[in-house]
């Protein structure tokens, strides 16, 4: 497990900080994580038995979504609704820096975890709540997961082709979420250095994705612009093209003009920025499907490879739209060591660094996500057995 041993010898800032975590899904693990990998020890608090729901997404216990989120962390089963596991939550929250949860408003009070009771027990807490649509409104109620958060945000309708509606990409508006909680987190740990004080810090996913999503309400407010899915791809002259090879590279032309006369020549036509379509960059965005119908057919008939090292050559802005596997086999991916590894329960555990470095470090250190209840007898053993040795010093009662 990662220990705070580890986390300062590697330089990393959150060293010495204790985050409880009962977090479930993304969020709240997204938020957790983020800390483990800035050197923070988290302890995730799971349910007896069954654990963060996102465990058994592929009938173990151990599926890949939830290693995802939950590298770098520790795991206690603890079920707060009977007073033994609720007095070890307690002992954990008193000696605490932050607690992270991600419950539907109102579940947090029944489990004994909400802010007041814990604001009490440890005044220097910083306490993150994360909910779907705030934790007030006509809406606080309302369920809320990822694609609901997209859509209702106003970000899901600039992603969806309207040629060909589908919901597409990884969990954006999850993982936003984490990362604005994360951010809370660190401002309120800045804070407490000067007050001493924990703070509540409050998010939604509704918020988060509609604060992603700033530039969209900017044009609105700015200049009456509704955006859709194909504004800011036309605006920053952004395409993508099928080699002949089936492969497909990327181009981002917005500026300056040397890389559309250099796109010019690497295409072998010298003199296509003659054409209407191409004549400047507000051509280039009035006539954006015309740019295309003439480019993607000479993209056609090369393989990626070839493009790519033409481009590269001419200072095109160009990447590959690469799988997973391919990035992995990239040679800058190599010489920044993205990948890292660790022994885990269910044999190595791959997975990609923080893509933060401070000093000129990388942290290229990992700790496997926990199994349920794997740190059961190291982090809960000592609490009961002090409570124990309390209880037994108790005078009898007569």
């Amino acid at each position: 497990m990662q220990t705070d041993a580890n986390a300062q010898s590697a330089g990393l800032p959150l060293a010495g900080v204790t985050v409880l975590e009962m977090g479930t899904f993304i969020t709240g693990p997204c938020a957790g994580m983020l800390l483990a990998d800035l050197g923070a020890r988290v302890i995730k608090i799971e349910q007896p038995g069954s654990g963060d729901p996102f465990r058994a997404f592929k009938g173990t216990l151990y599926s890949p979504h939830f290693q995802t989120w939950n590298r770098n962390k520790q795991s206690v089963t603890l079920d707060t609704r009977g007073p033994d596991d609720l007095a070890a939550f307690d002992a954990l929250v008193a000696g605490a820096d932050v607690f992270i949860q991600n419950f539907r408003p109102g579940v947090a009070k029944r489990l004994g975890v909400d802010w007041e009771r814990l604001h009490a027990i440890n005044p220097r807490l910083v306490y993150a709540s994360i909910s779907g649509f705030g934790a007030t409104g006509p809406d606080a109620d309302r369920p809320a997961f990822d694609t609901v958060a997209q859509a209702a945000s106003g970000f899901l309708r600039l992603l969806v082709n309207p040629v060909h509606p589908r919901v597409v990409g990884p969990a954006i508006g999850d993982m936003m979420t984490g990362f604005y909680t994360a951010q809370g987190v660190l401002a309120a740990l800045f804070q407490r250095q000067a007050t001493g004080l924990g703070r509540l810090v409050e998010t939604s996913m509704f918020e988060a994705m509609a604060h992603f999503n700033l530039d969209d309400f900017t044009h609105l407010f700015a200049a009456d612009q509704v955006m859709d899915a194909y504004s800011r791809p036309h605006v920053s002259q952004s395409y993508v093209f099928q080699c002949s090879d089936g492969l497909w590279l990327a181009l981002h032309m917005s500026s300056p003009p040397k890389f559309w006369e250099n796109l010019a020549e690497a295409v072998g036509q010298p003199d296509m920025l003659q054409l209407p379509a191409f004549a400047d960059r507000n051509a280039r965005i009035a006539h954006y499907e015309d740019v295309v119908a003439h480019l993607a057919p000479v993209f056609a008939c090369r393989p990626r490879a070839e493009w790519l090292a033409t481009l590269r050559r001419l200072e095109v802005p160009s990447a590959p739209v690469a799988t997973s596997v391919e990035v992995l086999q990239d040679e800058q991916a190599k010489h920044l060591q993205l990948e890292i590894a660790a022994p885990g329960p269910m044999g190595a555990f791959r997975t990609i660094r923080s893509p933060l470095s401070f000093d000129g470090q990388r942290s290229l250190t990992v700790t496997a996500p926990p199994v349920l209840g794997q740190d059961n007898d190291a982090i809960l053993g000592p609490i009961r057995t002090v409570g124990a040795e309390a209880a037994e010093l108790m005078p009898s009662a007569g």
